[in-house]
């Protein structure tokens, strides 16, 4: 089957909420389910947005400052933080960790433009949220992240828990980040931790969203100049964690979105689609966009396509109907860039279709 859809992972380098939505919206008439507000501003930068925040607060105190990941140098720097000495975890004063906020100004203007009929009635707004254990493991002490951690994801969750009361629950959709995890799967932080450590945590994120809202997970290799801190030799890592996270979750997981490293057509990366025990009520994407417009080639696609195919045919649920996406979010795509990647988008749907 083709792609009939498209999804977006969150940021969006254009200069506002409305300027995203409504390039989106011109650029993609059809294919889209759910709404991103493009992460602009103060978010544009992923969990930066949060560590600027614990940077602030007086129970932390800087120790370093340096790289997340060792196999990333031209990440960004990220601050290492430890508890001060006379500070409490179980007594943290989070700060306002801005996301119900900036979600609930974004979504006035996605409602005021589906009003207007710019964006069609039947797509939702999506809120991204990093995993509470982004914005810990590259930035807390490790030694203080086991008293850190479940106080930060109290607070993380509260927010989501705050955007959930003010937005109507028929309109709107979740997204959890997960990065990190794949950089501890991968041994990219130090020794690789095993995914019965890893599951759990995003079985509480998935859990934490009731269930007349739809919760997805955006899987992800890093996107550092446009590099992964490791290449996935295939999709089984991802595989098996949506496997673990499913079979352990309560409620459905809505998305998914895998990455699939740019060029790679051959037909051993898609193959542990094969074993994927999610139902066909699980909306599939796959990274088949390239970053530059210009990388982009038929041939790759259609053979992708193939194999994409090939291999859901023999997964429990059989065939189905997916969709494509970038491999990260759009927030580090050059400007100009921008609104040809959405137009690529609709040419690898069309062209698709036939």
């Amino acid at each position: 089957m083709p792609p009939t859809a498209v999804h977006f992972n969150g940021s969006v380098n254009l200069p506002d909420a409305e300027t995203v939505m409504r390039e989106i919206s011109s650029r993609i008439p059809q294919g889209v389910r759910r709404m991103t507000d493009g992460e602009t501003g103060d978010r544009n930068y992923w969990i930066r947005f949060q560590t600027q925040k614990f940077e602030a607060m007086p129970e932390f105190e800087t120790v370093s400052v340096g790289q997340a990941y060792e196999t990333a140098p031209d990440a960004p720097s990220m601050p290492q933080l430890r508890l001060t000495e006379d500070a409490s975890a179980e007594a943290i004063n989070w700060p306002n960790l801005g996301y119900a906020d900036a979600y609930t100004e974004s979504f006035a203007t996605f409602e005021r433009m589906r009003n207007e009929g710019t964006i069609p009635a039947d797509v939702r707004f999506q809120m991204q949220y990093p995993t509470p254990l982004a914005s810990m493991a590259g930035t807390i002490a490790a030694e203080d992240q086991p008293k850190v951690g479940p106080s930060y994801e109290q607070a993380l969750f509260a927010d989501l828990d705050t955007a959930l009361e003010r937005l109507p629950h028929d309109r709107i959709a979740v997204q959890w980040d997960v990065a990190v995890e794949f950089g501890a799967l991968e041994g990219a932080m130090g020794p690789a931790i095993p995914i019965d450590q890893i599951a759990p945590g995003l079985v509480r994120c998935l859990e934490r969203v009731p269930t007349d809202v739809p919760v997805g997970m955006h899987l992800c290799y890093g996107d550092y100049g446009h590099q992964h801190f490791k290449q996935p030799e295939s999709l089984q890592m991802q595989v098996d964690l949506v496997n673990a996270v499913t079979s352990g979750a309560q409620r459905p997981l809505n998305f998914v979105s895998f990455t699939v490293p740019q060029g790679r057509n051959d037909s051993a990366y898609f193959e542990p689609l094969g074993s994927l025990t999610t139902g066909d009520d699980t909306e599939l994407y796959f990274a088949l966009v390239p970053y530059h417009p210009d990388d982009q080639t038929s041939g790759t696609t259609a053979e992708q396509i193939e194999h994409i195919d090939a291999a859901l045919i023999n997964s429990p649920a059989g065939p189905r109907h997916w969709g494509i996406c970038t491999e990260c979010g759009m927030g580090r795509v050059d400007g100009p860039d921008v609104p040809r990647l959405l137009d690529l988008h609709h040419k690898i749907l069309a062209s698709s279709s036939g």
